[in-house]
């Protein structure tokens, strides 16, 4: 009886056995598809991944040293709103212009196309004085005076540089003025006194004090 028991368990056992080989037989293309299925699954799951990292933006946070600096400049004379306004570094003579409302019925353009460099840049403490119509006039008046009484000391080698009118070449004969200081000198015209050559910030003082006597304003 026992012996019978075994051999029933053992034929359970083969059928068993039998049917997990046959149902692997029957199912292998499936049981393949499915497999790779998983393979291209984690694939696809790796380069989503990827590309998500590749993707993101890094923020810069912006270098203590590369903070814009604010310059108050004043801009007087015939615009339509003169004022002191700020602005931030690098901006330009134009933008004050703009900033002021612009020029106003009675400024002298013909000046500003002549004198007034709008693509300089700005500086802080700068002033910047457009004149009108009629100022132009008494200073072309003034000139010519000048002019006649130049005349009188040009034997004796007395003529000075007129900072209001001379050009790049005149100043540049000025020791110590050079191309650079010569053209910031014509951008900051028109000039009230010779002291505006330092309250401007044009050149500094010690150069300063080296052509006051070799310079007028008229």
């Amino acid at each position: 009886m026992q012996d019978e028991l075994e051999i029933i368990d053992f034929s359970k056992e083969e059928k068993s056995k039998f049917n997990f080989d046959e149902f692997l037989l029957k199912n292998k293309l499936v049981l393949t598809f499915i497999f790779l299925g998983i393979i291209f699954a984690g694939i696809g799951i790796f380069f989503i991944r990827q590309d998500s990292n590749s993707s993101k933006v890094e923020i810069l946070e912006p270098k203590e040293g590369t903070l814009l600096q604010e310059i108050v400049v004043e801009v007087a004379g015939a615009v339509e709103k003169p004022g002191v306004y700020k602005f931030q570094s690098g901006a330009r003579v134009d933008d004050a212009l703009i900033a002021a409302g612009g020029l106003s019925f009675s400024a002298d353009r013909e000046w500003v196309e002549k004198m007034l460099n709008r693509a300089a840049k700005l500086t802080d403490g700068q002033k910047i004085f457009i004149p009108d119509k009629q100022s132009s006039v008494l200073s072309a008046r003034k000139n010519e005076g000048y002019q006649n009484v130049s005349s009188n000391f040009s034997a004796s080698g007395a003529n000075l540089v007129n900072i209001n009118t001379a050009s790049a070449k005149e100043l540049d004969s000025l020791p110590g003025i050079g191309q650079v200081y010569g053209q910031k000198i014509i951008e900051q015209r028109p000039y009230s006194n010779l002291e505006e050559l330092v309250s401007k910030k044009v050149i500094p003082q010690s150069l300063y004090e080296k052509i006051k006597d070799k310079i007028t304003v008229f």
